[in-house]
Parts: C-alpha cells; sequence; structure tokens
C-alpha cells in the first residue's frame, strides 16, 4: 500500500519530485548517510548560513592564516585536537566567547525539522512508544509527525495488537493537534493490561443467583454472560449492569455443559437432552433427544456442535434446525471431554481411549491408547491432540497418525483442564499447580507454584496477552506472567478462602474477569463476580509515562 505524505506541517506540498514511501519502510538506511555533514563548515552550509561569514573587523586576514589552515588540514584527528586545545589555552575569554556564538547555535539545531517529512518518520520509528510521546512534547511540528497514523500502526503491530477500537476524538486543548487512531488503540491496550496487572479496576460487581446451587458451566460473549446449574436452570446476564436479563427453564435436571456463539446457547443435562437457546428472547428454540444418559459435554463449532454422554456414545447436530445427523459409537465408558474443529471430532473418556472421528462417514480414524486412568481433558488444534488424565500424565498425539509424540510427566494428579495455543500449552492440576509447556519440544518451560501458589486443586484456568489466569478450590484467581512463571497478583481472593471457598468456573475477555464462586459448606454465597479492567475510554499520553 502506498504511503501518502502530500503535505508539510505547514500544509504545504512538497516539491515535486521528492518520492513518497511504501508500506511501513519510511526510507533506507543508506539514505541517511548520503546527507551527513562531514565539517563543521559543511554543517553550517546545512543549516542555510552563507559561506561568507561576518567578520569581527574589517582589517585584511592576518599574514600566515591561509599557510596555517593548509598545515591544519594534514594533521590527523588527534593531532587537530592537540592544536585546538593549545589555540584555546591562548585565546583571551572575548575570543572563546566569540567561538561558543559561532558554534553553539548549530548544535542547537532541530535537525529533525530540517529533514524531509518521511526521512524524519524513518528515524522515529526506531524509537520506543514512550520516548515517542516525549518527542512530542517538543515542539509543535514534532507533536505532529509523532502524531503519524501508520507510526503508530507499527507501533501496534510490534506489540501484537492487530486490532482495537479506538477512543472516541476528546475536545483538545490545542484545537489543530492531530489525532492518531492507533496511537488511542495502543494506549488503551497498554492501559489495559497494566490494570490487569497491576489491579487498577473498581470494586467488583456481584450478580446473586442460582440460590446456593453449584454454578457447572459459564459461558460469556460480548456484553453477555451465562452460568449453568445444577438447579436445572441457566441464568443470562449483563456484563455491564451485572442484572439477570433472563432465566433459561425447561430442563428437568441440572446443566451440565454449555456453549455459547453469541446470542445462541447450547446447554447439556443430566435429564439426557441438549437444549438450544436464545439468549436475547430467553426462548427455547429446540430441545435436542437422542441420549439414554447424562449429557457431559460439548463443543461448538459453526452451525454444529458435537456431545459427549455418559451412555458412552456422541451426537454431532446441526444447532439451526435441532436435527442429529451423526451418532459416534465405539467408547465402552462415558464420554467426558470433546473437541470440533470443524472437520474432526476428538473425544476422550472414562475407558482411558481418545478418539479420533470422522464425523461425516462416522468412522473413528484413531484410537490412542496410552493412558491409564480416565481421559478428564482434551485440547486440539488441528495438528495436535492433547489429553490429561487422573493417571497424572498429559499426552501429546500426531492427529494424522495417531502416534503418541510426547507424554509431559511432572503433575502429581488429575489434569482437570488445559488450553492450548499455537505451541504453548496450560495445564492445570489437583495437585494445585499450573505447568506451561512447549508442545513441539514436550519440554516444560514454568511451573507456576512457589510461596503464592494455590493451596488446592485448580478448577479452570485461561491464558492470553501474555498472562496466565488460573482459578482453585482454594477460593482464589491468580495471574502469572506466561513467559517467566512469575505470579503477579491475586486477582480475587474470597472472604471465605481457604475454609470452603470455591471459585468454580472463569472466563476471560481482554477486558474483564468473569468468575463464578460459591463453596460446598455454605460459608460463601453463589455468585458471579465480574471485574473490568477497561477503566475508562478517555486515556492520555500520561498513561504510557
Amino acid at each position: 500500500m502506498k504511503r501518502k505524505l502530500d503535505h508539510g506541517p505547514d500544509g504545504r506540498p512538497f516539491p515535486s519530485g521528492k518520492k513518497h514511501c511504501k508500506g511501513n519502510s519510511y526510507l533506507s538506511p543508506s539514505s541517511l548517510a548520503q546527507a551527513t555533514p562531514t565539517t563543521f563548515g559543511d554543517l553550517r552550509l546545512a543549516n542555510g548560513h552563507s559561506a561568507q561569514r561576518r567578520r569581527v573587523n574589517s582589517g585584511p586576514p592576518p599574514t600566515g592564516l591561509q599557510d596555517w589552515l593548509l598545515t591544519f588540514q594534514t594533521w590527523s584527528g588527534p593531532e587537530r585536537l592537540l592544536a585546538l586545545d593549545e589555540l584555546i589555552d591562548r585565546c583571551e575569554t572575548s575570543q572563546v566567547k566569540h567561538m561558543m556564538q559561532v558554534i553553539e547555535p548549530q548544535f542547537q539545531r532541530d535537525f529533525i525539522s530540517l529533514l524531509p517529512k518521511e526521512l524524519a518518520l524513518y528515524v522515529l520509528t526506531f524509537l520506543a512508544p514512550r520516548d515517542l510521546l516525549q518527542a512530542a512534547q517538543t515542539c509543535r511540528y514534532w507533536r505532529i509527525l509523532a502524531e503519524d497514523n501508520l507510526l503508530w500502526r507499527e507501533k501496534c503491530r510490534e506489540e501484537g495488537i492487530s486490532d482495537g477500537v479506538p477512543y472516541r476524538r476528546r475536545e483538545s486543548m490545542c484545537p489543530d493537534a492531530s489525532f492518531s487512531p492507533w496511537k488511542s488503540v495502543y494506549i488503551r491496550q497498554h492501559r489495559i493490561e497494566t490494570n490487569w496487572r497491576m489491579g487498577d479496576t473498581r470494586e467488583p460487581m456481584v450478580l446473586k443467583g442460582h440460590d446456593d446451587h453449584v454454578i457447572t458451566c459459564l459461558q460469556f460473549s460480548g456484553d453477555l454472560i451465562v452460568s449453568g446449574s445444577d438447579d436445572n436452570t441457566l441464568k443470562v446476564w449483563s456484563a455491564i449492569t451485572g442484572k439477570c436479563l433472563r432465566t433459561l427453564t425447561g430442563h428437568s435436571g441440572g446443566v451440565w455443559c454449555s456453549q455459547m456463539a453469541g446470542a445462541t446457547v447450547i446447554s447439556g443435562s443430566t435429564d439426557r437432552t441438549l437444549r438450544v437457546w436464545d439468549a436475547e428472547s430467553g426462548e427455547c428454540v429446540h430441545a435436542l433427544y437422542g441420549h439414554t444418559s447424562t449429557v457431559r459435554c460439548m463443543h461448538l463449532h459453526g452451525e454444529r456442535v458435537v456431545s459427549g454422554s455418559r451412555d458412552t456414545t456422541l451426537r454431532v447436530w446441526d444447532v439451526s434446525t435441532g436435527r442429529c445427523e451423526h451418532v459416534l459409537a465405539g467408547h465402552v465408558a462415558a464420554v467426558r471431554c470433546v473437541q470440533y474443529d470443524g472437520r474432526r471430532v476428538v473425544s476422550g473418556g472414562y475407558d482411558y481411549m481418545v478418539k479420533v472421528w470422522d464425523p461425516e462417514t462416522e468412522v473413528c480414524l484413531h484410537t490412542l491408547q496410552g493412558h491409564t486412568n480416565r481421559v478428564y481433558s482434551l485440547q486440539f488444534d488441528g495438528v495436535f491432540v492433547v489429553s490429561g488424565s487422573l493417571d497424572t500424565s498429559i499426552r501429546v498425539w500426531d492427529v494424522e497418525t495417531g502416534g503418541c509424540v510426547h507424554t509431559l510427566t511432572g503433575h502429581q494428579s488429575l489434569t482437570s483442564g488445559m488450553e492450548l495455543r499455537d505451541n504453548i500449552l496450560v495445564s492445570g492440576n489437583a495437585d494445585s499447580t499450573v505447568r506451561v509447556w512447549d508442545v513441539r519440544t514436550g519440554q516444560c518451560l514454568h511451573t507456576l507454584q512457589g510461596p503464592n501458589k494455590h493451596q488446592s486443586a485448580v478448577t479452570c484456568l485461561q491464558f492470553c496477552r501474555g498472562l496466565v489466569l488460573s482459578s482453585s478450590d482454594d477460593g482464589t484467581v491468580k495471574l502469572w506472567d506466561l513467559r517467566t512463571g512469575a505470579w503477579l497478583r491475586d486477582v480475587v481472593a474470597l472472604q471465605s478462602r481457604g475454609s470452603g471457598g470455591v471459585v468454580w468456573r472463569i472466563r476471560a475477555s481482554d477486558t474483564r474477569l468473569v468468575c463464578a464462586a460459591g463453596s460446598r459448606n455454605g460459608t460463601e454465597e453463589t455468585k458471579l463476580l465480574v471485574l473490568d479492567f477497561d477503566l475508562d475510554d478517555t486515556k492520555t499520553d500520561s498513561d504510557l509515562k
């Protein structure tokens, strides 16, 4: 894409013949070297001064001056410095003052303002965002350059910020100040991450419902939160106001699993059915019958949801019609976890097996054998299948060959939850630890433990933006640095932590965290906690300083 830089800061067009830059490469480094002055005289000419300098008097030059200058030019750099030192020592104060008056202005010139805009922008690409903000305080022209939108788009790209909603433009004290939407995106994302790491948030919203029942599943999409419970209901909440918008009733048994896409919610229950709901209206769109025991797990992809049941089968359903399209039979015990990428289904069961299916033909492509106890958790990215088991191990499988690529050991108990992104796997375990792995090498990169580790089983986890969130039976939600493995802080700590309080489930977006909490002994009310890390939309440059 051609970069259009048609006008300078004064609004006048650049002279014809100047070539505009393409993309983010403002100018090649070789062009910089061609413009570098070699002597002080060259610098004076570059700064617009005449070669004819003002004489201090009208008399003729002293005899022998030209010979001395020619001799000076033949000396090396160190020899010239020595000669200048000797010369200064022999000068009177008025003569040294004259030297200063001639020399100082040349080095106080604003070199950026002397450069073509493309070249000035190229120089600024080497500055860190904090330094760009400092540079913007220098003068109006520097501010215009430092607000360049494509310059800030590049800074966002360097930080992995690919999209975002810029702030609305605020009234400025300087009406003619330029405005960069990408700069506002960068500042907002920086502030949000700082709030996550440092704890600058409002008091959590507390959403009370489901009486004293357990919240078994939790979904969060846009501004809607959906909680499912063993009280047979699901509740739809506003993430903005905290109000319960509606209660979804229809199941005759506890809700054990759910999925959500936009306003469509699918739930599975001990009553052996799945239900498809419209979260906006609260209407049950379809009731899906077919399983003969508890629906324990499901995974939604597009218009299809795959459900796994204690009846040992999986079923593929069309969400829009409510029709069961395929039945996958082959497990000999309850199906506990399932993943579906639109092409293949992967399931894990209490029969110690992991199976890879072609849902269209209902054929089991691979049975992945190796675990010696129940399989409780799965991740699948189209290349690797990762399974967590009660046998304490995590296994990484090649989905094409069905071969076990790595066996990840180190956990001491059941791996209840995992998340896989690119080659990084984060696993949460009943041994109270969280581990970070590289699935390509099989190496454990970090064990998230230490003095601030969880004191009981890890119940749920998520990771994004270089951060790991983990919840636990100990009543806390902890924040960790993914890169270093360091504990950052406790984001949530229930009053009854350590004495019965539990955080069952967590769901997070870039700006919000939703926690489902309660207790098994009556020490903590069942509730949802909503934390907002995007405090307001009027951040300023000072947020980066």
